[in-house]
């Protein structure tokens, strides 16, 4: 006889868990979020979890405190007698800092790894780490969806006669000729280079986009620097029109400013995360379905690469 599966979403996070939740087909679990005056955290199950198969889901973004009220989520479970305990993290913030590019610094997804497993999760489902490879830092099972099952037929929808798919940086190509593998098309790439974090000195296309139809594909934009600098760069070079197609908007600073004045025809995204202001250019694709058919194919045993092979 299978577990009881229960869901529960943290702050980061209640609207994505709320549609994952009905697309599963059952309601979200209550939960309640102590904050001290000092703003120490300290969550409670509102319901019985004992023998129960949890979910919990929240990406960690900001991270550091949306990390932290997660943690004490698994704790929580793991001392109610939870059967398993499930960390469903749509976003896994310090995902960028995964190697060691300078002298001593730190690798934040290893002491994020560490952290997650430290308090006893059984499990982990994330989508489009910023690095395949980051899943090696766990020793947990970890299923690492993809973000183009959702975004690629929107893409073939809008039936782009000249196609051509671009990375924003060398480090994508990588994504950028998986994803383009699935249109049959060719993929051109933008060499910056960077001066300090969030600040480019300068960039370049190798490749010709006259004439086409460019869409971007990365992980994740932030400041939106690097994706506006490069839409505009391809349209000086003579490309017909300019999207970007991403899994993770963190859209911090001047972000959607920035997607605004640029040349950007549209910036397609998933809902990972919450968007915390309107922009007519940004197009939200919702991965609920996507993270309930896993979490349904976890229960049952069933293969999750079948989902978006």
């Amino acid at each position: 006889m299978e577990p009881h599966v229960k869901l529960f979403a943290g702050s980061a996070s209640k609207e994505l868990g709320r549609k994952i939740a009905e697309a599963y087909g059952q309601p979200l679990g209550n939960l309640s979020l102590q904050r001290f005056a000092d703003n120490e955290l300290g969550p409670s199950f509102d319901e019985s979890i004992r023998g129960c198969e949890v979910f919990l889901i929240q990406s960690t973004f900001p991270p550091s405190e949306n990390l932290m009220e997660l943690m004490l989520m698994v704790d929580a479970c793991k001392r109610a007698s939870a059967h398993k305990v499930n960390i469903v993290m749509p976003y896994m913030g310090y995902a960028r800092q995964d190697r060691k590019d300078k002298p001593r610094v730190s690798i934040g997804a290893k002491v994020v790894a560490n952290i997650i497993q430290s308090v006893g999760t059984d499990r982990l489902m994330t989508c489009d780490l910023h690095a395949g490879q980051i899943q090696g830092f766990f020793d947990i099972p970890v299923d690492h969806l993809d973000g183009a099952t959702v975004t690629a037929p929107y893409i073939k929808s809008l039936n782009l006669e000249n196609l051509i798919f671009a990375s924003p940086d060398v480090g994508g190509v990588v994504r950028t000729r998986a994803f383009a593998k699935k249109f049959g098309a060719e993929i051109v790439v933008c060499d910056k280079m960077r001066l300090r974090a969030n600040e480019i000195a300068s960039m370049q296309i190798i490749g010709d986009v006259k004439g086409m139809d460019v869409v971007f594909v990365d992980d994740l934009v932030d400041t939106a620097g690097t994706i506006c600098k490069a839409a505009d760069l391809v349209m000086e070079r003579g490309a017909n029109s300019v999207r970007a197609v991403i899994t993770h908007p963190l859209l911090s600073g001047p972000a959607h400013a920035r997607i605004r004045a640029s040349q950007l025809t549209e910036l397609i995204t998933t809902d990972t995360i919450p968007q915390r202001e309107e922009n007519e250019k940004v197009r939200v694709i919702s991965l609920a379905p996507l993270f309930a058919r896993a979490i349904r194919n976890v229960v049952t045993h069933e293969s999750i690469s079948s989902l978006f092979s």
